[in-house]
């Protein structure tokens, strides 16, 4: 394990990128449950929406955490940035690869993302202190 460890020395010390990171990872992970769920037909179409806005937000939270731990300080600044980060990548992914519109609504996201990221950032800086 620790040849492994080794050879992959992939270690990310900004703050911002390594919330960016593991908050992806989460999405994804929340992404794979829901198509499961909705395969399964445990959950309607209709349904879907707002458990997609869940899986975001706490996506959002994980990545605050994990770049407010990092940071060590100041973390609600790195949880804020890293949520809206998060916000602005999904909204141009979905501008480029949907072709959707980019309205006051779309941009609204940001602010939640902005919150619950400094949220996270906050529980993150906490967590790394002994």
């Amino acid at each position: 394990m620790h040849l492994i460890r080794r050879i992959f020395r992939i270690r990310m010390s900004q703050p911002t990128v390594a919330g960016l990171w593991y908050g992806f990872l989460w999405m994804m992970i929340g992404a794979l449950i829901l198509s499961l769920l909705l395969q399964g037909e445990m959950i309607e179409e209709l349904e879907l929406s707002m458990y997609t806005y869940l899986v975001h937000a706490v996506a959002v939270l994980f990545a605050g955490i994990v770049s407010g731990k990092r940071a060590k300080q100041k973390g609600w600044y790195q949880g804020a940035l890293t949520g809206a980060l998060y916000v602005l990548i999904l909204l141009l992914i979905s501008f480029l690869a949907l072709d959707t519109s980019l309205g006051l609504r779309e941009w609204a996201y940001i602010l939640p993302g902005f919150v619950i990221g400094a949220i996270g950032g906050m529980i993150g800086v906490n967590l790394g202190r002994k």
